[in-house]
């Protein structure tokens, strides 16, 4: 099996700008809408981002290749809100490699992988397009790491992220930044004989309930397959698993781990992609346990999604009926369901290797790197699940007293903000998002908001921090 899709692929294959269709293809209850498709040279997205505004938002590469943000609407009308490279010496950053995250402070904030001219970027980006570089990387090997692979806000207000590769160990690092672009070197990859701390992470950690982060390493540890780590706040870096390698295909346990995500009880929940291609948990409690062996077909190389229902959705890369990739859904207890099979090509085909996200509209949005001829440009496409709309809140942890956005739709004239039943005094700041604030005796549970039309309910569930 050939994987398609790695990372440094999209340094040079995104394309942004515009044409859109809509075509639906049914996989029993599931219906899968392709949205928008990106015109251009093998134009591509890793996929997208909800707003405040109600849009969602993305990275492509432009006509020029150095890179683009961009800004698609639910009904899929596409276009570029900036435009990488527009200064002199690319000191504003080329070629974005994941989709940018929304901030508490309701801006959007992202990374760039670098270029010949200059290192990773990390930047901040208002939603009509305004860009502020917060920090550049070294070009070359540096002790704060080259290829950044995209930031998490941690409960704090500040951004964590990691760097595929260089640092003083040569393996990649984790990284903290500031707001205002404070950096921090947080921890070294291969800082271990043999690299057995792990090596090379492509994505960056998550902060679960505990208040730790969470993360993997795609190579390293003690059988070279990878490793899940935990890093505290203080800084205790600490193996939590480790992986088969490559060569060790016989592996029941899976090797080579994708991203990871974390519910609000502090399990972790992630995906390997070579040797038995697995979905795994690591427990509270950090007992690793597989969840699904996957029997067939591609590697889940994007991850996991936790949608409202309850169960985890994913992508594999090839594989299916028609051998271009698939839409799958796992429960708690294990159970796999295929939902969809791409094929090529009077579709979009061969996901990406960015995760699906849930809009709050319940809907799952996602990517794939090739579409309708004329060939071979990349789609948005839309899974319904038959789930309800609800609402985000950003961030998905906080303290009492914290100011928190609340994302949704028909939010206008909305009667009263609960967080696990406890009254929130907010503002209802547009149709599309309110401002809250965490009331004294909240716990951690569910976000409720009682609209004109009804109640919606929040996913994932906001965890109260000490």
């Amino acid at each position: 099996m050939q994987h398609k899709t790695r990372r440094f692929m999209f340094l040079v294959a995104f394309v942004a700008v515009a044409l859109t269709f809509s075509l639906s293809m049914r996989a029993e209850a599931q219906t899968v809408d392709f949205i928008a498709q990106f015109s251009g040279v093998q134009g591509s997205s890793t996929g997208v981002v909800q707003a405040t505004d109600g849009n969602f938002y993305g990275v492509a590469s432009g006509a020029s290749y150095h890179g683009q943000i961009f800004r698609i609407t639910p009904t899929g009308k596409l276009n570029t809100i900036y435009s990488f490279c527009s200064l002199p010496g690319c000191t504003d950053g080329e070629y974005p490699g994941r989709a940018p995250i929304l901030a508490s402070d309701g801006n959007l904030y992202g990374v760039t992988d670098g270029g010949t001219t200059i290192g990773s970027t990390v930047y901040k980006v208002t939603l009509d397009g305004q860009l502020t570089t917060l920090y550049t990387f070294c070009a070359a090997s540096c002790a704060d790491g080259v290829f950044a692979n995209g930031v998490i806000e941690g409960t704090d207000g500040n951004f964590y992220g990691t760097t595929a590769a260089s640092g003083n160990g040569g393996g990649g690092t984790i990284f903290r930044i500031s707001p205002t672009g404070q950096f921090k070197l947080l921890y070294t990859f291969c800082s271990l004989a043999k690299c057995a701390d792990g090596s090379t992470p492509y994505f960056p950690p998550v902060q679960s309930s505990d208040g730790n982060f969470y993360g993997t390493t795609y190579a390293g540890g003690v059988a070279g397959g990878g490793v899940v780590y935990e890093l505290t706040p203080s800084g205790t870096y600490t193996v939590l698993h480790n992986f088969c390698g490559q060569s060790g295909m016989n592996c029941k346990t899976g090797g080579n781990p994708s991203t990871v995500i974390a519910d609000n009880k502090g399990n972790i929940f992630g995906t390997s992609v070579y040797g038995d291609q697995v979905a795994f948990e690591i427990t509270s409690t950090h007992q690793y346990r597989v969840l699904y062996t996957f029997v067939s077909g591609g590697g889940p190389f994007t991850g996991l999604t936790l949608a409202s229902d309850g169960n985890f959705y994913g992508m594999t890369q090839d594989g299916g009926g028609r051998q271009e990739g698939t839409i799958f859904k796992i429960t708690p207890a294990g159970k796999f369901t295929n939902l969809f099979d791409f094929g090529c090509c009077n579709q979009g085909y061969d996901p990406s290797d960015g995760p699906l996200f849930q809009g709050t509209n319940g809907l799952l949005y996602g990517a794939t790197l090739y579409g309708a001829p004329p060939c071979c440009y990349g789609t948005i496409f839309t899974l319904s699940n038959g789930v309800k709309p609800l609402v985000e809140t950003v961030p998905v942890a906080g303290k009492v007293g914290q100011s928190v956005l609340i994302l949704g739709s028909g939010l206008t004239g909305s009667s009263s903000v609960e967080f696990d039943g406890v009254k929130a005094s907010f503002t209802v700041e547009s149709d599309t998002y309110i401002k809250a604030t965490v009331p004294t005796g909240a716990k951690t549970g569910t976000v409720s908001v009682v609209t004109p039309t009804g109640t919606l309910n929040s996913n994932p569930q906001f965890v109260v921090t000490k």
